[in-house]
């Protein structure tokens, strides 16, 4: 295991998917920055990468710049380019599975049929890296699956979501400093 953890958050870059449910990997990542000192991020290869440390650990965020379900090209470079082990990334990824707000943390395990995981996988041959599913509900009609996560949340979800996304930069940073088991078994919901 490095001595350096990457935090990766993944959505759809542009301001047309911006604040939407497939984005809150983003947000994620936006809010772990927003609590380490002077982070700025700059494009590198396929992602927007800032680094800093956090309670004497070195920590990376990366938010990929490649779209959701092509995520693995971007992860992988981050990986090489850092000499990461899959145990040193967590990835953080919208879930449908999940209901809203509760956030998962696993060691390693399926895609659950996300597709960004799922290139991830592909592109680190295996399933081998931590993983903070944060729950956006299912509230969606039959084949509307893709709308309801390209959506943004709704009013109600709106009110709660600043506290329940300082919770999943808690957890991710929980990560960071004392690694995936104390992290599940502090922040799973």
């Amino acid at each position: 295991m490095s001595t350096k953890r990457f935090i990766i958050g993944l959505g759809n870059p542009g301001p047309e998917y911006a604040k939407t449910r497939h984005n809150i990997g983003f947000e994620v990542v936006d809010a772990v920055a927003g609590r380490l000192r002077e982070v700025a991020f700059s494009q590198k290869g396929q992602s927007e990468v800032a680094e800093s440390r956090w309670r004497g650990r070195h920590v990376g965020l990366a938010k990929p710049r490649t779209y959701m379900n092509r995520s693995g090209l971007a992860v992988e470079e981050i990986v090489r380019r850092h000499g990461l082990d899959h145990q040193d990334l967590l990835v953080v990824v919208d879930d449908i599975h999940l209901p809203f707000g509760r956030i998962r943390i696993r060691p390693s395990g399926g895609t659950g049929g996300h597709n960004g995981l799922e290139d991830i996988g592909d592109w680190l041959d295996g399933d081998d890296f931590p993983r903070l599913r944060f729950g956006i509900g299912s509230e969606f009609d039959e084949g509307r699956q893709s709308d309801y996560v390209l959506a943004p949340f709704n009013d109600d979800q709106l009110q709660e979501l600043e506290r329940l996304v300082a919770h999943a930069r808690d957890a991710a940073l929980a990560f960071v400093t004392d690694g995936v088991q104390t992290a599940m078994n502090r922040y799973n919901l």
